[in-house]
């Protein structure tokens, strides 16, 4: 177990239960799934649907009575579980892999209840050893990210974790604004500077802001390279290279709305200046409200917006540069051969095989001069055109 920085950790490649690692773009474009709440989805239903192979499983955090282990939301002790250990089990046999987001908003993270930044470290280290991790996302909001101490041992976890993990991709999740990240953002960018962390991306997420559409979220976005430039003294390709976004999707907590248009236009700038993540919250809401509700909600389970289930999700399967399937209806099998024709003399018995008005039908029990038709109730069953 890591006990502090500089130990040697246990390499999440090595780990029990690990995969074959993906491309890094995979876990870059990974969308949020929640594994226990939320109405979680089949995730196998959705890489059959859209091609997806990586998924961002949310939260793990400290346990709600207090202490420094890691749990899922607060209540499920990640050393005994199974039951996302089942989930990941089913993402991996079907090719695919997780990251996972430590932290998010609300409930206690970590960070507050460990003494600093090796202990911290020690409990992370506890996921990724027993899930076999090639990725982590360290979800740093509200509140904790107004804690000074909570976001140094945060920090300084990542960087351990980062030593001790060779090839662990490590994303950063914080709040954004129309300016790019506000004041407790730009404190953790300072922090991350101080200790000499550079994850693979600091990611911010533009609504519940008074954001309208894509528009704000690019221009945030924009304002946020300028930050990550003046914050580390990189060049605009560099600071784009380490910058991402994770976006809502349909309506916000707020009531934003954002539509497959507004994420086709983010991904088009994402793609275009070589942004290093593109992903949302979240796979639980990637389906259409029942009944539609028209945008007059926020749910936890559906996007309020007009949709066919999993459409989000095709835009981080795009990110990842891969192409989604397609969705065209199988056309029908072509018509067959004619059997004999339908005649009102004859008698017919089950089994029997006719043709009429260009479709062939079969006879269900003895029958006389009853015209072919459609019917539950008829004598005749429809076998298709010819």
């Amino acid at each position: 177990m890591l006990t502090a920085a500089g130990t040697t950790a246990l390499v999440a490649g090595h780990a029990s239960g690990a995969t074959t690692a993906l491309d890094n773009r995979w876990y870059a474009a990974a969308p949020y799934l929640m594994p226990l709440d939320n109405d979680p989805p089949d995730p196998a239903a959705i890489m059959d649907a859209t091609g997806l192979k990586a998924f961002q499983l949310a939260f793990v955090l400290a346990p709600n009575g207090g202490g420094c282990s890691p749990t899922w939301g607060g209540t499920a002790p990640v050393s005994s579980d199974t039951a996302v250990q089942s989930v990941i089990n089913t993402i991996r046999a079907k090719g695919g892999d997780v990251s996972i987001s430590v932290g998010g908003y609300g409930g206690t993270k970590l960070g507050q209840t460990c003494s600093d930044a090796a202990a911290t470290a020690a409990a992370y280290q506890q996921v990724i050893t027993k899930y076999g991790l090639h990725a982590i996302d360290f979800d740093l909001e509200e509140p904790e990210y107004e804690n000074t101490a909570a976001i140094r041992n945060e920090i300084g976890a990542a960087k351990i974790l980062q030593q001790n993990n060779p090839g662990l991709y490590v994303s950063v999740t914080t709040a954004g604004t129309a300016d790019g990240t506000g004041w407790f953002g730009k404190q953790m960018l300072l922090e991350a500077k101080s200790q000499g962390f550079t994850p693979n991306n600091f990611s911010i997420m533009p609504f519940d802001g008074g954001f309208n559409g894509a528009a704000s979220q690019t221009s945030a976005l924009t304002n946020f390279n300028a930050i990550l430039q003046s914050t580390f003294g990189w060049d605009q390709a560099t600071a784009y290279a380490h910058e991402g976004f994770s976006g809502m999707n349909g309506r916000s907590d707020s009531g934003e709305m954002f539509t497959q248009a507004d994420f086709q236009t983010v991904l088009d700038y994402a793609t275009a200046h070589n942004m290093d993540r593109f992903t949302f919250w979240s796979l639980n809401r990637d389906r259409q409200c029942s009944p539609v509700d028209n945008g007059g909600r926020t749910s936890g389970t559906c996007s309020s917006v007009a949709q066919n289930s999993w459409d989000f999700a095709k835009y981080s399967v795009r990110f990842a540069g891969a192409t989604p399937p397609s969705t065209t209806p199988t056309p029908p099998p072509p018509p067959t051969g004619c059997k004999s024709a339908w005649s009102s003399s004859a008698v017919y018995t089950a089994g029997d095989e006719v043709s009429y008005n260009r479709h062939n039908w079969k006879a269900k029990w003895w029958t006389q001069n009853e015209v072919p038709t459609a019917s539950d109730w008829g004598v005749w069953q429809d076998e298709g055109p010819c």
